[in-house]
């Protein structure tokens, strides 16, 4: 059985780049690899500290070369991508010179203003895929070709428990609840969903933790919210069905993503979603979803006071048709095809 690698800066968790290359890791399972984890933080097969993001000192090369023998091809989740560990990303590259490898990109340096401007490396013997045209366009215009594989998901997940999740958090029946499925960090605007729910007279629901040292502005901005507020899961075992099934309506306010897996996950639990103006959200979009604006609180008031379940219905529609997890294996298969790896 062949196998391939799949290293990163952290794997395991609850951010969106752990969360796709689980999917990415059952996608090369089911093409008939054994896949192993490599990465500075989670519980993966080969944990190699220098590779985490705030690692002090660079990854031990012989340690990283052990478990990266035998592998038919590796798979690089954003480390490469962007320099928040650059003595990892040189390692790596340096590591992997000549071998076939797939250099997947969820954000790039330039696009977060504060990183910079250098383009992640590249090989001939590598490929590279993003996850947006934005993306893609970008890298070509600096001689870099790339593939886009959209993010997936899984269509036809089964709902959640909305009555018992609301309950755990302590939000009435008839009360209206919006959830902002994401971390807490500046780009992720946490301010503007404050601001809608309060205008709608909603409880604010933020998933997940504050990171990048945004705990004390997060603290300020709860403090100072004009209604309602909850944090984090609420209670122990909750699922991301669960907690899409307990909302009334998705909130994604960020001013930049480099995808927004809430844009599709909204459409599979059949939520209404209102977005943030960033870039690839309209990328997005054009594909025919129907989505509200952070600047119309008037319109989505209406809808919710009489919501439209054809609006919800045709959202299902366009992710089942664009995004779905089923099209993974075979849009994988095509990238390592032209790698000439045997599997």
């Amino acid at each position: 059985m062949p196998t391939a690698a799949l290293l990163s800066f952290r794997l395991g968790g609850t951010d969106g780049g752990s969360v796709e290359a689980a999917k990415w890791q059952a996608a090369l399972e089911a093409l008939g690899f054994s896949v192993t984890l490599i990465a500075g933080e989670g519980p993966v097969d080969h944990l190699v500290p220098g590779l985490a993001m705030g690692a002090l000192d660079p990854p031990d090369e012989g340690a990283l070369d052990r478990a990266l023998d035998g592998a038919e091809v590796v798979i690089v989740e954003n480390l490469c991508s962007l320099p928040l560990n650059p003595a990892a990303a040189e390692s790596v590259a340096r590591l992997l010179a000549g071998r076939p490898a797939v250099l997947h990109h969820h954000d790039l340096a330039w696009q977060r203003p504060q990183l910079g401007t250098a383009p992640p490396p590249s090989d001939p013997a590598w490929r590279h895929v993003t996850i947006n045209e934005l993306s893609r366009g970008e890298l070509a215009a600096r001689g870099i070709e790339a593939t886009t594989i959209y993010n997936r998901f899984d269509t036809a997940e089964a709902p959640g428990r909305r009555w018992p999740t609301r309950a755990a958090l302590g939000v009435a029946s008839e009360q209206r609840l919006f959830l902002q499925p994401t971390r807490a960090l500046a780009r992720k605007n946490v301010a503007g969903g404050i601001a809608l729910a309060g205008a709608l007279g909603a409880v604010y629901w933020l998933l997940g933790p504050a990171e990048d040292g945004f705990g004390p502005e997060l603290d300020r901005l709860m403090a100072a919210a004009p209604g309602p507020v909850r944090r984090g899961p609420g209670s122990e075992g909750l699922s991301m069905p669960d907690a899409y099934a307990a909302c009334d309506l998705v909130l994604l306010p960020s001013t930049w993503e480099g995808f927004g897996n809430p844009t599709i996950e909204s459409a599979v639990h059949r939520r209404p979603l209102c977005v943030g103006p960033y870039p690839v959200a309209e990328e997005l979009a054009a594909f025919g979803f129907e989505w509200f604006g952070l600047d119309d609180p008037d319109r989505l008031g209406r809808w919710l006071e009489a919501p439209d379940e054809g609006l919800l219905r045709r959202n299902w529609e366009v992710a089942d048709a664009h995004f779905s997890l089923r099209e993974l294996p075979g849009a994988l298969e095509a990238v390592l095809n032209s790698l000439a790896v045997s599997f």
